[in-house]
């Protein structure tokens, strides 16, 4: 891995906001760090509070969807919420539809199977409308890019409300509202939207209108904060407050059917990082191995009792997947082996057999065993659809965008994207997917890369800074767990393998005499020679706390050494 250490503040700067916050150097210096500079944004960022949400009005189209959706609740039309099949597509559903549904009783929802409709909005899904007398159809977390699906739509009389928060193409659809913070015609403060939070805007427009407070809304936050954690957006401005917010929901009040699932994983308290590998899963779960309206029904129940039947359901669905997907991982590396491509600048695969609920999963593992830009291809119908993960700073999206003459339609985001190919295209798209890469990539892209926040000594390490670190939580993409390096330190003596074969390093960490502090590095088992014989070695860590036996001790969680 590449160790990176983030540039230090200016010793001025880092005195300053010490003494103003009267806080230790460090905390002023992983603050600087995160673009927090005055009292001000340090009392925000520490203490989220719902007054710092942005006004929905300031949305592009944010009057006109209002302004729809009340006419047609006094004209009494039907109301479809439509929405994609994971997590974020699936909350933003329960919410809209469940919000809707606390004054208007004209309300369905509508997920498209994955296998026989796939992403976005669907022809099936207008079809269903008209048949069933909708007017009005709400899509949330895609749709940005449907237009020949809104022009069909419109043609039967139907008209469309877009939340999005992908990037829109050079078209938008002939829709009566795009709600799209990336729209470049928007003026919103916020980018960073997942499409739950753009459902969630809207929500609050209508709230407003009527009179009602972003008090009203805060039940709801626990699927905005799910969804936030799922779909990997910044943890910064708005989403901070809004995953902060909904956290507490999660933890002291949840919906019914997140009560159904902590329920059966038995866990007390729940941080963003328990919901994106605890929660999401099991939601997703239900779009990739039967249908994403099972997680809907689990979203909106009331009843315990059918909770429960729903949420015991769901766990199967996650089982079979986790099963399916280390399958297809096994089989993919051997592919990759196989065909001699260890060395190339990106992973392609495909097999006509494989799941494509859980290819997007697949594509991530490889990811994480190559490091390189990953598509993995499923039969899809009578074309190929496939899930492509990216390596930081890469941007997959463009890439594909560069190879767009052999594809059906793609989308996604920086990171992660989807896409449809014609078969006969599939030996083509391979070659120009490896050449755009190739001669685009920067090579130390590469390779890992570990992000250090600062250099440390491990006296500096105690209870107090524990305590500060734990409140810039919730973590995530643009407020990561800080990351700290020391050198020189040694083991007691004592360190072992722990784990199944031995592939985690357990030992007590200490440094010029230092009092020894426990340290566990997950998967660094085989780097247990680097420590023997209290030889001094550096280490990357964050810091963690290990409860045992009802007692809670600071330990270090090491994430490389050498």
């Amino acid at each position: 891995m590449r160790w990176t250490i983030k540039p230090k503040p200016t010793p001025k700067d880092i005195e300053r906001l010490s003494k103003e916050l009267q806080v230790d150097e460090l905390v002023a210096q992983l603050l600087l760090q995160r673009g927090i500079t005055t009292y001000q944004q340090a009392k925000a960022f520490f203490r989220p509070q719902l007054s710092q949400l942005h006004d929905p009005f300031l949305m592009k189209d944010m009057d006109t969807a209002v302004a729809r959706i009340e006419s047609a609740i006094a004209n009494n039309e039907n109301i479809m919420v439509y929405g994609d099949y994971d997590v974020d597509g699936t909350t933003a559903v329960a919410l809209f539809s469940s919000f809707l549904l606390e004054s208007y009783p004209n309300v369905t929802t509508y997920i498209p199977d994955r296998y026989g409709e796939g992403y976005g909005v669907s022809i099936q899904g207008i079809d269903f409308a008209s048949d069933n007398d909708f007017t009005l159809i709400i899509a949330l977390d895609c749709g940005v890019k449907a237009i020949e699906q809104v022009k069909y739509a419109k043609q039967k009389g139907i008209d469309f409300i877009i939340c999005d928060h992908h990037r829109p193409g050079t078209e938008l659809p002939d829709a009566i509202a795009i709600l799209d913070p990336k729209r470049e015609d928007c003026d919103y403060p916020y980018k960073e939207l997942c499409g739950c939070g753009v459902g969630f805007k809207l929500i609050q427009a209508l709230t407003i209108k009527n009179g009602g407070t972003i008090d009203d809304l805060i039940p709801y936050l626990d699927l905005v904060a799910t969804a936030i954690g799922a779909d990997i957006v910044p943890i910064t401005g708005e989403n901070r407050v809004l995953a902060y917010y909904g956290l507490q929901v999660i933890n002291m009040n949840p919906r019914i059917g997140f009560k159904a699932i902590i329920d059966q994983i038995k866990k007390k308290t729940l941080t963003i990082t328990d919901v994106v590998f605890i929660i999401a899963p099991r939601i997703n779960a239900a779009g990739r191995m039967k249908h994403g309206q099972h997680a809907v029904n689990l979203l909106v129940a009331t009843d315990l009792d059918a909770a429960t039947i729903f949420a015991k359901e769901i766990e199967q669905f996650n089982a079979d997947r986790r099963n399916l997907d280390q399958e297809i991982t096994q089989e993919a590396l051997m592919q990759i082996q196989e065909n001699d491509e260890e060395k190339r600048f990106t992973s392609v695969v495909y097999n006509e057999n494989w799941h494509k609920g859980v290819i997007g999963i697949v594509a991530s593992r490889l990811t994480e065993t190559y490091y390189r830009p990953t598509l993995v291809f499923t039969k899809s119908g009578d074309k190929l659809a496939a899930s492509a993960r990216s390596v930081k700073g890469f941007d997959v999206y463009n890439a594909l965008e560069e190879c767009s003459d052999c594809l059906e339609q793609f989308g996604g985001h920086k990171y992660a994207a989807g896409l449809t190919l014609l078969e006969e295209q599939y030996g083509a798209f391979k070659s120009q997917f490896e050449k755009v890469v190739s001669q685009s990539i920067d090579p130390k892209l590469l390779e890992p890369e570990l992000t250090i926040d600062a250099m440390i000594e491990l006296n500096q390490i105690d209870d107090k800074l524990m305590r500060i670190i734990k409140q810039f939580a919730p973590f995530g993409p643009g407020n990561m767990t800080p990351v700290f390096m020391a050198k020189k330190i040694q083991d007691t003596g004592y360190a072992k393998g722990v784990g199944g074969g031995e592939k985690h390093l357990k030992l007590a960490a200490f440094q010029n005499g230092s009092i020894p502090i426990g340290a566990i590095g997950f998967n660094l088992g085989d780097k247990i020679d680097t420590i023997k014989n209290k030889n001094s070695f550096d280490a990357v860590f964050s810091l963690d706390e290990n409860e045992w036996n009802g007692r809670v001790n600071l330990q270090l969680k090491l994430r490389d050494i050498r």
